[in-house]
């Protein structure tokens, strides 16, 4: 089984067509599931309601995506992964020994220790925070947006 854990952002370009939306959904047609942190589907959601909010989308619009990626994790091609103590712990140790000027957010934390604790070796994403921090997490960060 060919895995991948993908960033909110990753997963939101599978839906909506915005900038690397094509590199993305042409790396996931090569995957048989994609993995993200249970905290990546209320961003996923907040982000879809964000559209709304800016008018580029309606509540229908909404409704559909938020049907879609019901349905896609259901049909088993989307996992979320449980936010746990010890992925808190693991953020608090990588806080703990990392350099005063490292940038990392508590949201890309969770999808760092997520990926990490899963056994990834790779983090998707398109977000240069998150991707310069994966190695404080012993991950590899791939952007497939040139």
């Amino acid at each position: 089984m060919i895995a991948a854990y993908y960033d909110t952002n990753y997963l939101f370009k599978l839906q909506c067509s915005e900038n690397g939306s094509v590199e993305v959904r042409a790396h996931a047609a090569s995957l048989d599931v994609i993995y993200c942190s249970l905290h990546g589907r209320a961003e996923f959601v907040s982000a879809a309601h964000r559209k709304v909010r800016e008018s580029s989308a309606t509540q229908s619009d909404l409704h559909a995506l938020l049907a879609q990626m019901h349905a896609d994790t259901r049909a088993g091609g989307l996992n979320w992964l449980p936010i746990n103590q010890v992925l808190v712990d693991q953020i608090e140790n990588v806080y703990r020994g990392a350099s005063p000027t490292t940038y990392l957010r508590a949201a890309d934390a969770l999808h760092l220790a997520s990926a990490a604790e899963e056994g990834f070796q790779e983090i998707y994403s398109n977000d240069k925070h998150l991707l310069a921090a994966a190695p404080l997490f012993g991950l590899r960060g791939v952007n497939v947006i040139p």
